[in-house]
């Protein structure tokens, strides 16, 4: 059964007893991914069709450019280029005739909101987009998240001490909250969803206000009244504080090990 197989992942994240664990697991999902896309994989043809496909987002190709592999990247980059460039082809002759339609149209067509040379216009301009913001390493990352959050809610559901542990965390961040409570209805029956949420809510409150105490310790560590003070919790309290508000992004890395 797949959650048996997933389990381990989604208990070694919330083991890690960091600020939120599925920052962890999407982290480590995304070094995995990423390591196999530069790895033996670059060579599969099914992998292959895939990135020149889709190729990478400007995140992913920044991450893939800085783990010292400029051969695989360029490999990748090559086929993609390729692919890239023939469906450019198509579109750039359709959107040369298109902009001479509109240029050649008089005023008033070129005002009209429902122009067809100008709806040609913005129809190839956002095929254009969406051909240069498509990602395969996203994509392959949401997939595995997908994965892990019906994992966390059949384990929240059926395993006592793993909602326990859960509850008595620091909870996540607020983007994955919000994940969590978009998925709670179609994962969890009916009448425990309102336990749920509510659980939820209160740890991010008593977390949030944890996170308050710390940044506000942080700055008036500043001056010089505090100067002879200890620190406590609050020496990395501006990282703890962006990736709890935004998901993980600085720092020390979620998964220590990484």
């Amino acid at each position: 059964m797949r959650y048996h197989i997933d389990t381990i992942p989604v208990w070694d994240s919330l083991k890690l007893e960091g600020e939120c664990l599925l920052c962890a697991l999407h982290r480590k999902t995304e070094l995995g991914e990423a390591e196999r896309y530069l790895g033996a994989s670059v060579m599969e043809p099914d992998t292959r069709i895939q990135v020149n496909d889709k190729g990478f987002c400007p995140h992913h190709h920044a991450m893939l450019f800085s783990m010292s592999n400029r051969l695989g990247h360029a490999l990748m980059l090559e086929s993609h280029l390729t692919e890239t460039r023939r469906r450019t082809e198509k579109a750039f002759a359709s959107l040369q005739k298109a902009a001479h339609a509109y240029s050649s149209a008089s005023m008033l067509e070129r005002l009209k909101k429902g122009s067809a040379a100008r709806a040609d216009m913005e129809k190839i301009a956002e095929e254009i987009s969406t051909m240069a913001s498509s990602c395969i390493l996203c994509d392959s990352i949401q997939e595995n998240m997908d994965r892990y959050l019906h994992t966390f809610f059949h384990l929240y559901q059926n395993d006592t001490e793993f909602r326990n542990k859960f509850n008595a965390s620091k909870g996540v961040c607020l983007p994955h909250m919000a994940t969590l409570i978009q998925w709670a209805p179609q994962e969890l029956p009916a009448k425990d969803v309102a336990d749920f949420i509510t659980r939820l809510t209160d740890m991010e409150t008593q977390n949030l206000n944890r996170m308050q105490d710390d940044i506000s310790w942080f700055i008036k560590k500043f001056d010089y009244r505090y100067l002879d003070e200890p620190w406590y919790t609050s020496q990395d309290a501006v990282e703890r504080t962006v990736n709890k508000l935004r998901s993980w992004c600085v720092g020390q890395e979620p998964n220590p090990k990484e």
